[in-house]
């Protein structure tokens, strides 16, 4: 495994956990685990943003960091799916760092705080959102 596949699932996996801690924030509702004095997680995190439908935004990242994850994962031992991983996983990380820009709007503008570990998130899947493109351009970029 080349360094960039390393670097991704490294990143995916920081997004996984960050996002496993995010959902334990907002189902605990315990304001405590909150890091006081950097940022503002609680005012985000429960903010009216903070749900889809009644589920936790930290869900739907803990569920496309665990795609990624699965994807770069299978694609090692499935021929078929090493064809197509690089178009699902341009899929998901472009869904992804759109719904993060989305977010991240909505932090700065309308909430007027900013979580630390939601821009940690962010960050995340822009990261991996350049992997994936830089390896549809590059076709060898699965493999450095």
């Amino acid at each position: 495994m080349r360094l960039w596949t390393k670097a991704a699932w490294f990143t995916a996996l920081i997004g996984l956990i960050d996002s496993i801690y995010l959902t334990i924030l907002k189902v605990s509702n315990n304001r405590s685990l909150c890091i006081q004095g950097v940022g503002d997680c609680w005012s985000v995190n429960t903010s009216i943003y903070s749900e889809i439908f009644g589920i936790p935004i930290a869900v739907l990242g803990m569920a496309a960091y665990g795609l990624v994850l699965f994807l770069l994962w299978i694609e090692q031992r499935n021929p078929w799916m090493e064809k197509y991983t690089d178009y699902f996983l341009f899929g998901v990380t472009l869904i992804g760092v759109i719904y993060s820009a989305y977010l991240t709007y909505l932090e700065i503008a309308v909430i007027k705080a900013i979580c630390p570990f939601c821009v940690i998130s962010a960050v995340a899947m822009v990261i991996l959102f350049v992997y994936t493109v830089k390896r549809l351009v590059e076709p060898s970029g699965n493999e450095s």
